[in-house]
Formats: structure tokens, sequence, C-alpha cells
């Protein structure tokens, strides 16, 4: 069981809907802000006493009231936390994990704009500034820029020189999967780690086939 914190002005249609929420992860509390306000000054009073909330969603079309995921990443972002997983609830609700962000959590593309445009709206927080600038010193900022543009890593184009028929076949994968391969590779904390991926993407690719990792 975990404990629901309700929004201050939560109706008492919905406060019904937010009764205690039953997950694997103990004493986690759930958060169910009907606006991005309520959401804000969550964070703004939790950030550093806190290191993770579920965050508690309406499901579009349930007539809920609930902020949206890219609100609720918006204001994360301003205090130096990071999204996760997402569990559902019900029909109508979900939630999602959200939590201080590592120091060498590395950032996308799209949360990189996010906060370029948070910047210029001046929303960012102490907390959120000093995160980014950790980020910029210690090069999780830049991780994924190479992945981002689908840029081929010297290791693996050396490996797909020798192998054209796997070099085929994920050069006709999407986007967004060879996105999701190259990050995967990128992101090992070991080289032998990611000597192996190589290996198993080489040797998957070959027989026309994704990663085990990626099968679905």
């Amino acid at each position: 069981m975990v404990k629901i914190i309700e929004g201050s002005t939560v109706p008492e249609n919905y406060s019904i809907n937010c009764e205690i929420v039953e997950n694997r992860v103990k004493d986690i509390e759930t958060f169910c802000p009907i606006n991005i306000k309520e959401w804000r000054d969550w964070l703004a009073a939790n950030h550093e006493l806190r290191s993770s909330v579920w965050l508690v969603y309406g499901k579009k079309g349930s007539g809920l009231p609930s902020i949206t995921w890219s609100e609720a990443v918006d204001e994360a972002l301003c205090f130096g936390w990071i999204d996760s997983i997402k569990k559902p609830i019900d029909k109508e609700r979900f939630m999602q994990f959200f939590c201080k962000r590592k120091t060498n959590s590395v950032w996308s593309k799209i949360n990189k704009e996010k906060v370029k445009r948070l910047l210029a709206q001046k929303l960012i927080a102490k907390a959120g500034l000093e995160t980014i600038k950790k980020a910029k010193q210690n090069g999780a900022w830049t991780a994924l820029d190479a992945v981002e543009t689908l840029k081929i890593p010297k290791d693996l184009a050396a490996e797909f020189k020798n192998r054209k028929d796997a070099k085929i076949f994920f050069l006709s994968l999407s986007k967004s999967v060879k996105k999701s391969i190259l990050q995967w590779i990128v992101l090992a904390k070991k080289s032998e780690t990611r000597q192996n991926r190589i290996f198993e993407l080489i040797k998957s690719s070959s027989e026309n086939v994704l990663p085990k990792q990626f099968l679905r």
C-alpha cells in the first residue's frame, strides 16, 4: 500500500478515485494534482525532502481533472527531477514514477528543448539549474547527441564494414528502433558490456532479427 496525497482543491468525486493505490513499491507516496500549480507547489516543498513520488494522471477521455505528461515533466525539470516508468491503476487512471535525477543521468533531446524554453521563461528553480550545470560539466548533457542524429559509433561501424548484411538490416529499421539500439550500446557502463552488445547486434542483424532485448 502507498499513501495518497490529494491536491488541495480536489473535487469530492475525484477524491474517491484517489483513495489508496496498491503497487509493489512500499513507502512511496502518490500525489494527485489537478493542475500545474499543485504539482509545482509540491515539488517546491518536497524536491529536497523526498527522493521520489508516484504522480497520478487521469486518462484522456476519463473526465478527471489532471495535468498532462508534458506539463508534469516541465515542472519536474525545474526542480532537478525526472520521469520514469508508468503503471496502470484502473480504467480511468495511471501513475508515473518521478524521482531526483542522478548526477550521471543522460539528457534526451526533448528534455533539453524543454529546458531551453523553461530557461527563457525563467521557471527553473535553483535545484534545476544546479542539475543542468552538473550535467554539462560531467558530459551527461551531450552523451546522447550522437544517438539523436543516428550517428553510428566507430566501433560499431568497423564491425558493419565486415558484415554488410548486418548493416543493411540495421539501416532498414525505423528511426525510433535504431535510436533505441544505439542508445543501448552507448549507455553500456563497461567496455566489455559495450563489446558484447555490439556483437549481439551484429549477430542478430545478420539473421534479420532484432537483439532479444528489443523483441516484443
